[in-house]
């Protein structure tokens, strides 16, 4: 083909495309038009106009021009929303609040759609078919309507639902078998409903339940076995509440009402004297065995216990200098313990007769919990013996520098002990676990996601204490040189306080070039570390609260490879699918997704693979601040489990082998 003709092709091609956009973005103007015709009689859509740009008209979002977001709430809008369906890209759609009417129209063309919001209004008709194909939905509200009929059991298709509200309509029959592995909101209350409730939903509360006469099984009363009603049409079934008669038993027939009672048989005193007797020598007999039996597996299981509680308690060395002769003991100092300003004072033999828990491993040491005979609790760190000093000196100027830092999100080091063959740092206690704890931990039922205000505390949290480290001392520019979720702590009133700071200048070559999915790619190449490969660590710190995914491989899904984190991301926003980005946990609040997006450019711009366009950290700190003080949105939906924190429980023993191997998406 000649290179005129090629050059012809591909013109007509490009004009051929722009020609598509813009006739997919005029119909989506059109379509707005039309419903603004029909629906709102009252003038509340003032700003739709054909003058303006449909992109800027209130509650109307787009990307590329195109329609993805509609939110109109409380505006006394009437009529259908039958011209909406054209509208292709839209992924959210909410029209809580008005007075729509009639059946919902076909929404099949809608297989972006991810958000549908329909709460109170005057919807009727059977349950909308069509929404069964929005295979991307992930939060249903149906709620304070007038539909009928039944609730289909192909609501089980939508694997990625986590809000379904079906309250305070006229649904009617049996509850489906719904078995939604991730669905967190669920309501059925207000309506017609009887029988079993199924088993998938027998752990939602009582509440989601409510106002169905005839609904029964837990939570609510238990069912009784099915008996014919000749009182239903056809001879149908029905499955009542267990009652329990508060009477004697009276039975009625012809006429006569025969009462049982024990007055018609009289029982002797000497066989009543018996049966006693025989009933106390069995119960006797049944109680020795129960007690030998739950006595034997009592001793053994406390036995188990013992030896664990043993293997957790701190192993320190009982002489931890080395032992030689009185002479080499003259010339070598002894190990002391080295305490910081306004530090409580104990001696080592305090640690070693401290009761004590271990708290997880790490690339540096173990860490342990320890309580001593005061009361008082400590996090105790025992250095590995990998870990190379150089000499004592050098080990306390180090110590003597970090020992100096004192901010509100750091973990404060109160004091150290340093011996030839024990190196043990004592830090202030953190009451509620890691970071990585609240992320990763107990997934599955009955776990209580991290909400996203929590998140975005921690976030601003952990950059300030970094912030500081590497401000504190102009001279020396300090690095953290570890950066991850395991050493973002949480106190007792869930404020990030970061730990581990400043100890990688004592980790050996090969621990430091070993990537695990934090480091930056110079310090993985060999170089050394740096302020700004602290803020490329902190940028994959965001993307794992972001994400809700560990930070070492991820599965891209498309060729099996896998990658690192920081890379999954940039693809998966190159393909413009950025809301795919998102942990599922955090779909459960609404109105975050332009604080999320912010964030999501912060990480991105800390993980830069070119060092000079990553920010310094002073920067991130101000601009995740703006993030929720107005520059990133500010209405975000408040979290409902702001208080958990402050609950939290010791966290359990953690390993930072915990999140090995790959993670699919």
């Amino acid at each position: 083909m000649p290179k005129s003709s090629f050059f012809n092709v591909s013109l007509l091609l490009l004009i051929l495309l722009h020609c598509c956009l813009l006739s997919s973005s005029s119909s989506d103007l059109e379509a707005l038009l039309n419903f603004k015709s029909t629906v709102d009689s009252t003038g509340k859509l003032n700003s739709w106009n054909s003058t303006t740009d449909h992109c800027k008209w209130t509650g109307v979002s787009c990307i590329k021009n195109r329609v993805t977001r509609l939110v109109l709430e409380n505006i006394e809008l009437t009529g259908s929303i039958e011209q909406l369906v054209s509208l292709t890209e839209l992924r959210v759609l909410s029209l809580k609040h008005n007075h729509f009417s009639g059946p919902i129209p076909n929404l099949s063309n809608l297989t972006a759609l991810k958000l549908l919001f329909l709460s109170h209004n005057q919807f009727s008709g059977e349950f909308p078919a069509s929404v069964i194909s929005l295979s991307r939905l992930y939060r249903l509200d149906l709620s304070f309507n007038n539909f009928s009929g039944e609730i289909p059991p192909s609501l089980s298709h939508l694997t990625h639902l986590l809000t379904l509200r079906l309250e305070s309509n006229r649904f009617s029959g049996l509850i489906p078998n719904i078995n939604l592995s991730d669905l967190q909101d669920f309501n059925v209350s207000g309506n017609n409903l009887n029988g079993q409730i199924p088993n998938s939903l027998s752990e939602f509360p009582e509440s989601v339940f409510n106002q169905n006469p005839s609904l029964c099984g837990a939570p609510l009363l238990k069912c009784t076995k099915l008996s014919s009603d000749p009182t239903k049409p056809d001879g149908a079934k029905a499955s009542n509440p267990e009652t329990v008669p508060s009477s004697p038993t009276t039975i009625h027939g012809n006429n006569k009402t025969t009462t049982t009672t024990n007055s018609t048989t009289r029982i002797s005193t000497v066989a009543l004297v018996a049966i006693i007797l025989g009933d106390v020598i069995i119960l006797t007999f049944v109680s020795l065995l129960l007690y030998c039996c739950f006595w034997r597996q009592y001793t053994e299981k406390a036995k188990k216990t013992s030896k664990v509680l043993e293997g957790e308690k701190i192993v320190y060395s009982s002489n931890p200098y080395p032992t030689t002769t009185a002479q080499n003991n003259q010339s070598q100092e002894k190990g002391k313990m080295v305490f910081f300003e306004g530090t409580r004072r104990f001696e080592l033999e305090d640690l070693l007769r401290a009761s004590a828990e271990m708290l997880g491993k790490g690339g540096f040491g173990t860490a342990y919990k320890a309580v001593l005979e005061d009361g008082n609790e400590v996090a105790v760190k025992r250095l590995k013996d990998a870990v190379t000093v150089a000499g004592k000196k050098e080990f306390e100027q180090q110590m003597e520098v970090l020992g100096r830092l004192r901010h509100s999100n750091l973990v404060s080091l109160k004091a150290y002990y340093f011996a030839r063959e024990e190196k043990l740092l004592v830090y202030e206690y953190m009451p509620n676990g890691s970071l990585f704890w609240l992320l990763h931990g107990n997934r599955g039922p009955g776990r209580t996601p991290l909400d996203w205000t929590t998140r975005l505390k921690i976030a601003a949290g952990a950059a300030r204490g970094v912030a500081f480290i590497h401000n504190s001392c102009k001279t020396l520019k300090l690095t953290h040189g570890d950066i991850k979720s395991t050493n973002v702590l949480l106190d007792r009133s869930g404020n990030a306080r970061v730990s581990d700071f400043g100890l990688s200048i004592f980790a050996p070559a090969q621990t430091v070039a070993k990537s695990n999915g934090y480091r930056a790619p110079e310090v993985i190449d060999g170089r050394k570390h740096t302020q700004k490969s602290d803020v490329y660590s902190f940028g994959v710190l965001l993307l794992e609260i972001l994400t809700g995914k560990c930070p070492n491989l991820v599965e891209t899904g498309h060729s099996g490879n896998a990658v690192d984190l920081p890379r999954w991301v940039q693809s998966v926003v190159r393909e413009e699918w950025t809301a795919e980005v998102f942990d599922l946990e955090l779909m459960r609040y609404k109105n975050i997704e332009e604080e999320m997006v912010g964030l999501l450019q912060i990480a991105m711009a800390c993980t830069a693979a070119v060092v000079d366009h990553r920010p310094k950290m002073g920067h991130a700190v101000k601009m995740i601040e703006e993030i929720r003080s107005g520059g990133g949105g500010g209405g975000s939906e408040s979290s409902p489990c702001n208080d958990g924190i402050n609950s939290a429980v010791d966290s359990p023993c953690l390993s930072e082998d915990t999140c090995g191997g790959t993670i699919s998406q």
